[in-house]
């Protein structure tokens, strides 16, 4: 049982779906070092337990995550803020855009800075469509070092990267839908319905073939289309001669739920 005091709280949404909550909401759930070091052991734990199929991220009190904790955590100025909190960050949210299992962000209030950088590294994002989303870190004359010159422009695009890079304004949820920046915008009202009509769709699929897709296609944003058809070949041949793909054609034939080994 989560205490109230946990800066992350763990709950478990289904049979297979897990949810973390962001609980730092006096602080807009801006990401301090301690929230930092319990979201990398507690993904850590996630990564390898089998009843685990889908990990969502949300924030307490009504807003996804307002970044790094500048005032707490790091210090008030660029020189005062350690690189190794930078590097920490960068590399958590790495580790987190390459886990084997699906993540989807739910945006509320605001997701800026780290926050935008922690939406950017989950596969999914469903936000509230007044939800005020953006980079923001040109606003206090800083610079993204967690992921968006990377998978930014592989979302949006370079001249919308630059536009959200260099203005530092905010979109609504219902903009970033537009823009293809989050998969869906929806009144807050129907929030919850939403994410968990994503998560049951995910959690429906076999864990083998979702890891390796998700793989896949984040390798292909990367390759010449060359190495692309050869990692598309030889993902083809190891999905297919794996047990959840003989598990999915007998359940087919037989006419019945297939039941995921994960392997």
């Amino acid at each position: 049982m989560a205490q109230e005091s946990d800066v992350l709280q763990v709950e478990k949404l289904s049979e297979w779906v897990t949810l973390l909550w962001l609980n730092r909401p006096h602080k807009k759930n801006s990401v301090s070092k301690e929230l930092l070091e319990r979201l990398d052991e507690t993904i850590t734990g996630l990564e390898k337990d089998d009843s685990v199929r889908v990990i969502v991220f949300r924030g307490r009190g009504g807003t996804f995550c307002a970044g790094a904790d500048l005032e707490g955590s790091v210090g008030p100025t660029l020189a005062e803020i350690p690189m190794a909190y930078q590097q920490a960050m960068s590399g958590f949210y790495t580790r987190l855009y390459n886990l084997k299992k699906p993540t989807v962000a739910v945006v509320e209030g605001y997701a800026t800075a780290g926050g935008f950088e922690l939406m950017l590294a989950c596969d999914f994002a469903i936000a509230a469509s007044d939800a005020r989303i953006g980079d923001y870190h040109i606003n206090r004359g800083l610079f993204a070092g967690a992921g968006p010159l990377y998978r930014l422009p592989r979302v949006v695009g370079i001249r919308r990267t630059k536009e959200l890079m260099m203005t530092g304004k905010l979109l609504s949820g219902d903009e970033c839908a537009d823009w293809g920046l989050v998969n869906n915008a929806v009144p807050t009202s129907e929030l919850d319905r939403e994410v968990r009509e994503l998560c049951e769709m995910l959690a429906s699929k076999s864990p083998f073939a979702m890891a390796m897709t998700k793989a896949a296609v984040n390798r292909g944003l990367d390759a010449d289309t060359e190495s692309l058809v050869m990692l598309e070949m030889m993902t083809v041949n190891l999905v297919n001669q794996s047990e959840d793909a003989k598990e999915g054609v007998n359940a087919f034939v037989e006419k019945r739920p297939p039941n995921w080994k994960g392997r």
